[in-house]
């Protein structure tokens, strides 16, 4: 059996979410947001300087386009799609320090984080369900 310690930390160790996400950028950490979903869905809106990698581009793309030594984060839509998992993996495979955004795409979303589209950089209204805390703050 796994050491539940031991768990959780790798856990932690392979994973980040929105709002750390979201916090890792206002605080100026040095990292690639790499958003691993289609072009359709890519073009319909993303996590505002995301860069896009499909995760099936990855082996052929990523050397010549992210350093080796960049700290990556990727995700894809949601917690019902496994598309961040195949990039992060994508990434590890090549070396990269890799973690996976939870949520993905979403959660980016419903917690009001900013969205890039063809229009420009906006955010949609936060969801209260995941981020009241946020809500309480902005009154």
């Amino acid at each position: 059996m796994i050491d539940p310690a031991d768990y959780y930390a790798a856990k932690l160790a392979s994973e980040t979410d929105a709002s750390d996400v979201y916090a890792d950028m206002q605080s100026g950490a040095p990292f690639v947001i790499v958003d691993v979903r289609s072009d359709e869905a890519w073009a319909q809106g993303r996590v505002a300087g995301a860069i896009h990698m499909h995760y099936s581009e990855i082996p052929e793309r990523a050397a010549s386009e992210i350093p080796p030594d960049a700290q990556v984060v990727v995700y894809c839509w949601s917690p019902g799609c496994n598309a961040g998992a195949k990039g992060a993996l994508a990434f590890a495979r090549l070396g990269y320090s890799v973690r996976e955004m939870i949520g993905g795409f979403e959660y980016w979303v419903r917690e009001g984080y900013p969205v890039e589209d063809a229009d420009g950089i906006h955010r949609r209204p936060v969801d209260p369900l995941t981020g009241i805390a946020r809500i309480r703050t902005r009154a």
